[in-house]
């Protein structure tokens, strides 16, 4: 099964082994940011540094006239990425013998959301997520697909995998994190993460719905919540909570802005690419769910992108409903091989089959640059052996 590994510019620009040391782990492809949010990332190995600090979200790659004029536009890197940062280290993944595939993160910058508040999701309090633009405004709509086109098709790149492709909504670990005092659970996350701007109200009018009176059903369902009692927890918790005309009506709106973004992204990308470059979907196969993996309907994200890129740490459950819809699709198993982040690289044949065994058709593991000398060894263990 083909393996391919997550890696940022900063961990080889710099450093002259680390091409070689990635290539080493038995991978044939890596997946480099071209661009990438807001964080702060160990380099275990780098002879130059430590910590690397990404100040906000930026492209790693040097951008081209279609920005010119326009409000909203892609932030350069500073000095943790300068020039053509991913350009450099591609260069040199490539001379080790890698396959290199473009990473690029869409829906997801607080510097935006700082910088445009107006571009922001606006929860049903009237609190504004920084981190979160709202994929409905087609201002933000048009940057993301500009984006796509742009961060994905680099010079020598046989593919990209877009993630956050999708609506964001309240997870997020935002500078010192203090949001987990109350569990919302599944319902509570999706209740936070209905939008209020002003293109959101429209929509949900355009569903029936009364933007006001939604906003007010939303925070009534919401207290109990806040005062401790769990939710039913998925799809029929929203219900519970909102009524089911309500919810259904609110999802339709969510659904069919997030599809139309993502159809319009990938086929702007595919214009953009060589015959044969390959489009992943960072994915999540319960539509109603946000984050980096954008929730998706299995059939229609099959029928438009050459395949997904799923979430398996905690196990491969997700892979099934995209292995039934379409058999020949890409699936591949993003499984974390940092164990000071929840990996197991230990176990990582033993993934590897069960995800296999559920469909999986490659696995992506998170991630070559942040994991210490010993998770390596783990990963290049179970390579040799499969």
């Amino acid at each position: 099964m083909k393996a391919s590994a997550f890696v940022y510019p900063w961990d080889v620009n710099g450093d002259p082994e680390a091409a070689a040391r990635i290539a080493s782990l038995g991978v044939e492809q890596v997946t480099l940011a071209a661009a990438y949010h807001s964080t702060r990332a160990l380099t275990p190995r780098h002879p130059l540094h430590r910590i690397v600090t990404a100040e906000h979200a930026a492209v790693l790659h040097p951008t081209d006239d279609r920005w010119e004029g326009r409000a909203l536009r892609p932030y350069a890197a500073g000095d943790w990425a300068p020039g053509d940062a991913y350009g450099e280290a591609a260069a040199a993944l490539a001379d080790a013998g890698l396959e290199v595939h473009t990473w690029v993160v869409l829906a997801h910058n607080s510097r935006m959301g700082a910088e445009h508040p107006h571009t922001s999701v606006v929860n049903a309090y009237g609190d504004r997520y920084p981190w979160a633009p709202c994929i409905a405004q087609p201002a933000t709509r048009a940057y993301l697909i500009d984006l796509a086109a742009e961060a994905a098709v680099r010079p020598g790149a046989r593919g990209t995998e877009l993630e956050s492709l999708g609506w964001y909504g309240l997870q997020h670990l935002h500078a010192h994190d203090k949001t987990g005092g109350v569990p919302l659970g599944d319902a509570g996350m999706y209740l936070m993460a209905l939008c209020f701007c002003p293109t959101c109200r429209e929509g949900y009018g355009e569903q029936g719905l009364d933007a006001d009176a939604l906003a007010a059903a939303v925070r009534d369902a919401l207290e109990p919540l806040w005062h401790g009692v769990p939710d039913d927890g998925g799809w029929a918790g929203v219900e519970k909570l909102l009524g089911s005309e309500t919810a259904a009506a609110t999802r339709a709106w969510r659904d069919e802005t997030a599809r139309t973004l993502q159809e319009t992204a990938i086929r702007a990308v595919r214009a953009a690419a060589p015959d044969g470059f390959r489009i992943l979907l960072h994915a999540d196969p319960v539509t109603y769910h946000v984050g980096a993996n954008a929730g998706v309907d299995p059939a229609h994200i099959l029928s438009v992108a050459d395949g997904v890129v799923v979430p398996c740490t905690g196990g491969p459950a997700l892979l099934t409903p995209f292995a039934e819809t379409r058999k020949d699709a890409v699936l591949a198993a993003n499984l974390t091989v940092v164990s000071g982040m929840g990996g197991s690289p230990g176990t990582l044949t033993t993934d590897m089959a069960r995800a296999q065994e559920l469909g999986a058709t490659e696995i992506q593991l998170y991630h070559a640059g942040l994991a210490s000398d010993a998770d390596l060894e783990a990963v290049r263990s179970a390579l040799t052996r499969t």
